[in-house]
C-alpha cells in the first residue's frame, strides 16, 4: 500500500445517550447558575493560567457534559477572578470551580487526578 503522508484520526464523536451526567447534575445542584453558560469563551480568553495549561471554565463545563473528568484543569486554576468579572451572564465561575472541587473531596477522590 502506498504511504501518503496521513492517516485517518480516531472519530471523537460522543454518544450523549451513554454518558454520565451525575456530576454535571451535581454541580448544577450545587450551582444553578452553570446551566446558564453558553460557552462564548470569555472567561478562556482572560484567563491567566490558560495559555500555560489549557484551564478554562467553559471547557470544564463542556467537559462535564461530555463525560470527560474536569481534575486536570481544575489543578491549574489560579482562583484569580478574572474570569468572573468578564462572564456575560454573571456566572460566579470561581465560585463554580471551588463547587466542583468540594464535591470531589466529599466524594473522597480530591482535586487531583493521582490516584
Amino acid at each position: 500500500m502506498i504511504d501518503f503522508g496521513f492517516g485517518l484520526n480516531k472519530s471523537s464523536t460522543v454518544n450523549l445517550d451513554k454518558v454520565d451526567m451525575g456530576l454535571y447534575n451535581k454541580l448544577a445542584a450545587l450551582e444553578p447558575d452553570v446551566r446558564r453558560c453558553m460557552e462564548c469563551g470569555s472567561c478562556s480568553a482572560v484567563c491567566t493560567a490558560e495559555p500555560f495549561s489549557g484551564m478554562s471554565v467553559r471547557k470544564v463545563i463542556h467537559g462535564l457534559q461530555r463525560g470527560t473528568d474536569p481534575r486536570p484543569m481544575l489543578n491549574n486554576c489560579m482562583l484569580c477572578g478574572k474570569c468572573t468579572m468578564v462572564c456575560p451572564r454573571g456566572i460566579n465561575t470561581r465560585h463554580l470551580v471551588l463547587s466542583l472541587c468540594r464535591i470531589y473531596e466529599d466524594s473522597g477522590e480530591g482535586a487531583s487526578n493521582d490516584r
